[in-house]
């Protein structure tokens, strides 16, 4: 069976998630496995047509397409992502109808069910034949039981290709027709009260509906808000997953680009930081993607924390939740507080100017208040993951988060709190005992909200 695996690690042959792949390749009989790496070679595919046209040719001949990468901030690496806007840019989605695919991952777990949702969306826009993905952890392939079952995975897309299964896309296509919002004349109202506001987008000059928003939430504000356009900040290239930072933050690019300097003196100085964009596909641009995967520089460190974060986005947000998930976690995982999101999705200038000067005011106020929402399980959920990575089998690799996590208590295992064991090895005795067992049984919705119930009534 032939299978055309689109590489998307920006390291080539040195990608931990393309082991996976030739390992399949080694381990079941009749696969044949053309590797293209997409992401390590974007510069080129975005030059030389012909190098791009002669992977379209590979994928029309190909049995099963497999789209293998590691996962970088949540979703796909940015040089993936502009491999991916390629394809629609050139109008190459043909090349890719029909065609049985699935999708390999290698990460510590960490959103990679959101990545998997790109993926899969992906495919279903492109109206391929999507059988499943596979989620790795980095290191599966050292343990025996590991390999078993990711053979097993490989060898049940081999059956299914042989077999034709039929199958039926989950994501509905995007119902949107582009609406050019258009700003009124804006009489400025709200004062910033010495907040540091940034607006960052990626607005081309095509892009006239997101540049409209921009102006219109930069309008609202008495003093004067920095917006910062991406595609003029100095990037010399995306994340190379070379981990070099992770020694003491310093990134291989400092010294050959500017993106740090702007990082440092735009966004961290920043109380309140809009981000706006262009829904590209399934998610936002490339050139955003380049942001987010740069600023690894500060590895997993909650970066953003105490600041006000909102987006701007132009497109159908309300068809997208995983992108919308993508984004709120990214916030809730950076310590940040979702302002909220403001998109042209209705289709008039009056309810869209509206929903921006509300969105003013409530970034301002909110700042003036220091009010930082509680975490949900996104912003819980991923720092346990993180916290207990590094404190792992990451920590050797990433000694400037073990500092960063050690100084700011951020190690909050259950097992250090000694009250609560100690607690809970008494009660396990004594509810080993029928007698107090019911009586426990009996008293425990009491006992549960007594606590709550005395703030009430004397705080």
């Amino acid at each position: 069976m032939k299978i055309a695996v689109l590489n998307g690690s920006p390291k080539g042959e040195k990608s931990v998630t393309l082991q996976y792949a030739l390992f399949m390749q080694k381990k079941i009989p009749d696969l044949e496995l053309t590797i293209h790496p997409a992401a390590q070679r974007i510069q080129r595919l975005e030059k030389d047509e012909d190098a791009f046209r002669r992977i379209l040719e590979d994928i029309r001949s190909a049995e099963l397409v497999l789209w293998a990468f590691p996962l970088y901030f949540l979703w796909v690496p940015s040089q993936f992502k502009r491999f991916i806007e390629l394809i629609f840019e050139r109008g190459a989605e043909d090349a890719f109808r029909d065609r049985y695919t699935a999708v390999l991952t290698t990460s510590v777990h960490f959103y990679d069910h959101t990545a998997h949702g790109y993926l899969h969306a992906l495919c279903d826009d492109l109206r391929m034949r999507y059988l499943g993905g596979y989620s790795a952890g980095m290191y599966d392939l050292l343990r025996r039981r590991e390999r078993q079952r990711f053979l097993l995975f490989g060898e049940n897309l081999r059956d299914a290709v042989k077999r034709r299964v039929p199958t039926a896309p989950t994501y509905p296509p995007l119902a949107w027709t582009p609406f050019s919002y258009l700003p009124s004349p804006a009489q400025p109202s709200v004062d910033a009260g010495g907040k540091r506001i940034l607006i960052l987008t990626d607005a081309k000059p095509g892009d006239a509906s997101l540049a409209g928003m921009v102006q219109t939430l930069r309008d609202q504000f008495l003093q004067g808000v920095e917006v910062v356009n991406l595609h003029d900040v100095a990037i010399a290239g995306g994340c190379l997953g070379c981990i070099s930072c992770g020694y003491d933050n310093r990134c291989v690019y400092f010294g050959r680009d500017g993106y740090r300097d702007f990082y440092e003196a735009k966004v961290k100085t920043a109380d309140v930081i809009v981000m706006a964009g262009a829904m590209k596909d399934r998610a936002l641009s490339s050139r955003w993607k380049l942001f987010f995967d740069r600023s690894f520089y500060n590895t997993h460190q909650p970066v953003l924390a105490g600041k006000q974060v909102g987006f701007l986005i132009s497109g159908p947000l309300g068809q997208n939740a995983n992108l919308r998930q993508i984004l709120t976690a990214y916030t809730e995982c950076m310590e940040g507080n979702l302002v909220g999101f403001v998109t042209d999705e209705p289709g008039d200038p009056a309810a869209i100017d509206a929903r921006i000067h509300e969105f003013a005011m409530t970034a301002v106020r909110l700042a003036t208040q220091s009010y930082i929402h509680p975490a949900t399980f996104l912003g819980i959920a991923g720092a346990k993951v993180l916290r207990d990575e590094i404190w792992g089998p990451l920590r050797f690799a990433f000694l400037a988060d073990h500092r960063y996590f050690k100084k700011h208590g951020m190690y909050r295992f259950p097992q250090k709190n000694y009250r609560v064991r100690m607690r809970n090895a008494l009660m396990t005795l004594l509810m080993s005992v029928p007698f107090t067992r019911r009586s426990v049984e009996k008293r425990i919705t009491d006992e549960m909200v007594k606590p709550l119930r005395y703030v009430v009534e004397n705080r």
